[in-house]
């Protein structure tokens, strides 16, 4: 079939025998998070010499790879992570894809990767959701998980940009992040490790960045810290991102607060929800900035009072609130260690944009072509 948005075909294969509908509701009572997966999948292949073809929808199944496949010995390789949503009027909505079309495209651009058509990439949602939008949960806090990804297919073990690439976009029933409510974490500074460094690919959604996380992760563990945050990797100073997610500093409280977010300097990650945030606390009418903040200048603000909460944010959590901090040198309480109003405030406004449950003045919102969950 000729695609609706974009000017490379797909070819529709929907499943004969569809998961039942009670074996589905059961599912989706409690689907954890990345463990249960839709029906079908979109893949598309491309190479060097016909680029993007053979774009089909089709039933999700395992994947056959060679030894020798390029992705398995030099990770190039590329992802996103955003989520759909079961709205009020029981559609589906999918919120903010053309800003992830357009990151896994600059991502594709970092990694020697051939880069997607964003329309391309939103049909590809756009058939995925009308096949499998029964999957999307209606629970408070329930969504479904969007994981597009691309990688490098060809069969080598010559270090070049691939001849060969796969484009697959997989879907994931997920239930609430804190399934017991918003969950403030403890936080340990690492100056053993970095994140990414100038000129490298902090600024690219890829696996690398998160393998090469984990130890660092693991020592946060030790230390029994809920979460490692990232350090500029030069001075170990500045402050940069928590994890796999964006950071924002309050500073003073209730309308006149202020929020900071570190600026985008090439190794952080623009985060959709960091944006999306900058723009809701700008509708709030709080101030908002992208700066920088040293570890210092975090301890001395929450002592003195004048920085009174501390957040980090993506797609998984929406807002996760950091109530301590621990380094080699000191520790130290954020506000008074639980979720901070400004916080709580800004994650129910983008909630309730995301569920369809308050207007969309930003055009956020990208619905299904389904109108109702039957």
């Amino acid at each position: 079939m000729r695609s609706r948005t974009s000017s490379i075909p797909f070819q529709v294969n929907r499943v004969r025998r569809r998961v039942p509908a009670l074996e589905r509701e059961r599912l989706l009572a409690n689907p954890g998070f990345g463990r249960l997966f839709t029906e079908h999948m979109v893949r598309i292949p491309w190479d060097a010499d016909r680029g993007w073809h053979d774009a089909e929808l089709t039933a999700y199944a395992p994947l056959s790879l060679d030894p020798g496949t390029s992705v398995l010995h030099y990770a190039q390789a590329v992802f996103e992570g955003l989520k759909a949503f079961r709205q009020s009027d029981g559609g589906v909505a999918a919120f903010r894809p053309d800003s992830h079309a357009a990151r896994f495209r600059r991502s594709a651009r970092r990694l020697a990767l051939p880069e997607l058509p964003e329309e391309t990439f939103l049909e590809a949602i756009d058939l995925l959701l009308e096949a499998d939008h029964q999957w999307v949960p209606s629970a408070a806090e329930h969504s479904l998980y969007l994981r597009p990804l691309m990688y490098a297919s060809e069969v080598t073990l010559s270090v070049h940009p691939a001849d060969q690439v796969t484009f697959l976009l997989i879907a994931s029933p997920s239930g609430p992040y804190f399934p017991r409510g918003v969950k403030p974490v403890t936080v340990w500074l690492s100056e053993d490790f970095s994140r990414a460094a100038p000129g490298g690919t902090g600024a690219a959604k890829t696996g690398g960045n998160y393998a090469g996380g984990l130890l660092a992760q693991a020592q946060a563990a030790e230390h029994g810290c809920d979460q490692v945050v990232w350090l500029d990797s030069q001075e170990h100073r500045w402050v940069e991102e928590m994890g796999g997610m964006n950071l924002c500093f309050v500073f003073g409280r209730g309308p006149d607060a202020r929020l900071m977010t570190p600026a985008l300097t090439g190794t952080l990650l623009p985060g959709i929800t960091r944006d999306s945030l900058l723009t809701l606390g700008r509708d709030l009418g709080y101030e908002t900035e992208e700066g920088r903040i040293s570890v210092d200048e975090w301890r001395a603000g929450c002592e003195d009072g004048s920085l009174s909460e501390v957040f980090a944010c993506g797609t998984a959590a929406v807002i996760t609130p950091v109530a301590a901090v621990k380094s080699v040198h000191a520790s130290w309480t954020v506000g008074d260690g639980g979720p901070g109003d400004v916080s709580m405030r800004l994650r129910q406004a983008l909630v309730d944009i995301q569920r369809g449950a308050a207007p969309d003045p930003h055009g956020w919102l990208h619905h299904a072509r389904v109108s109702s969950a039957t």
